[in-house]
């Protein structure tokens, strides 16, 4: 019950904090760090719920508004600095770096915290603009963003990459404000969306998008895998300016899998959940079809599945997995920060996968819409682990085989639980997002249509 009871008065100090308006202090980038290990007393075991659960709302009330926080406090606040409404990738880690998929999150952070009552319409309307115009302003070669920079100057930070993906997250965010707070907001939504030129990353001998450019090497790597990336397509087929042809959407591998007798889907190569869940995250595939009649929501909901059923099954071999402690994604682990964690099945013969006991909470979170009673109980597990919880909700991962914490929350793991929250609780991101008129018009476009 002590965990319970300690639970209650963290979450009331966070449903109670007052939002921040101070600056971040740190400057400069600072190297790429990977999460502390903290040790802190064995929690309860992943099989075992509490006698007396925390109630569902509750943690979920907990969560979000932590998760809200995150995106309120760890941008750079400085009205005056050439980085203002940039959002920290990481925290406490990585100082003075920011990530623009995690500003797309915040973009779209800011209207369910106008819904919610975290901020005032105005706030929101605020930071919102301000973000628009620092991204206006920073580097956007033929239109797309470098995947890091630096939370004050917006300059590109680490040598990193121009990303396909972490341009997608963003304009994600970007027209989704610009929906929700009309006027400047939306004009300037419609200038960072408008230059994105799509084409120049789409390699044309293999009618495929790149991942990546680096001035310094050129292009690299191919979406030529499903994992998170319809909004890629989405996104460049709908755009007015410089659209691709549909025809990409159709020249990425379809790779179906089962796992233990469960129903077939197109999985992902490394079999991480977070491939299932971003794209859903704006986007409402549910009652859609494409041409080739697949369901992408169905299909999340079969891989979610797999997810729970492989921590079910590997129950009595680890000591995080289990029922109430399920869905591997990329996260903080023990050794550092990894992206190969995920569940079968993975590449073509379910050995692309990374298993060493790790759990990211963010994982079930995510998934509640498609599998809400065992998200529910994860929630309400994690509820009772006293070292999962601090000032911005639950931290990115844990692994009670190594009595290891990570120290961390990262942007876009926070990210994807809140948007998926909201969804749950009343559609509030699909409610804009979704009457976006490019958004409306990609989804035409490839063919992903309501069904009769």
């Amino acid at each position: 019950m002590n965990r319970i009871v300690t639970f209650f008065v963290l979450m009331g100090l966070l449903l109670s904090s007052c939002v921040s308006t101070s600056t971040p202090a740190e400057v400069k980038p600072a190297p790429l760090e990977t999460a502390t290990v903290v040790l802190m007393p064995t929690p309860l075991p992943s099989a075992t719920l509490a006698p007396t659960a925390v109630p569902l709302e509750d943690v979920i009330a907990a969560e979000m508004r932590g998760s809200f926080d995150f995106f309120w406090q760890q941008a750079n606040q400085d009205i005056h600095s050439p980085g203002f409404g940039l959002v920290r990738d990481r925290y406490p880690g990585s100082p003075g770096i920011a990530s623009v998929a995690a500003v797309g999150f915040a973009l779209t952070a800011y209207p369910i915290g106008v819904e919610k009552g975290y901020i005032t319409q105005t706030q929101g309307f605020e930071r919102a603009n301000g973000t628009l115009d620092t991204l206006l302003k920073m580097e956007r070669p033929h239109g797309f963003f470098y995947h890091f920079v630096d939370l004050q100057t917006g300059q590109r930070a680490w040598q990193s990459e121009v990303s396909s993906i972490d341009t997608a997250l963003l304009m994600m965010g970007v027209l989704t404000a610009g929906e929700y707070f009309g006027g400047e907001v939306q004009e300037k939504a419609e200038q960072l969306y408008r230059a994105v030129e799509w084409p120049w990353f789409v390699d044309e001998s293999q009618q495929m998008f790149y991942m990546a450019y680096r001035p310094e090497e050129g292009f690299a790597g191919h979406w030529d895998f499903y994992a998170e990336q319809l909004m890629l397509y989405i996104l460049a087929a709908g755009s007015p300016t410089y659209p691709t042809d549909a025809q990409l959407y159709e020249h990425f591998t379809r790779h179906w899998a089962s796992y233990d007798g469960g129903q077939p889907f197109i999985h992902s190569w490394f079999g991480s959940i977070f491939t299932y869940q971003f794209s859903h995250a704006w986007i409402d595939f549910r009652g859609r079809r494409d041409a080739q009649g697949v369901d992408w929501f169905e299909n999340s909901v079969a891989a979610v599945r797999a997810h729970y059923q492989f921590a079910v099954n590997m129950d009595e071999k680890y000591q995080t997995l289990g029922p109430l402690s399920w869905g591997l994604s990329a996260c903080d682990g023990p050794e550092g920060y990894n992206g190969l964690y995920g569940a079968p099945p993975s590449g073509y013969d379910n050995r692309a996968h990374v298993v060493d006991d790790t759990v990211p909470p963010y994982a079930a979170v995510a998934s509640i819409l498609f599998l809400p009673e065992e998200a529910g109980q994860a929630m309400q597990h994690y509820a009772t682990i006293q070292a999962l919880w601090g000032p911005y909700g639950l931290v990115d991962a844990y692994n009670l085989s190594k009595n290891w914490y990570a120290s961390d929350v990262i942007g876009i793991d926070k990210g994807i639980g809140l948007l998926m929250l909201a969804n749950a609780d009343n559609n509030t991101v699909y409610a804009v997002t979704m009457r976006n008129a490019h958004i409306q018009r990609g989804l035409e476009r490839l063919q992903i249509v309501v069904q009769p």
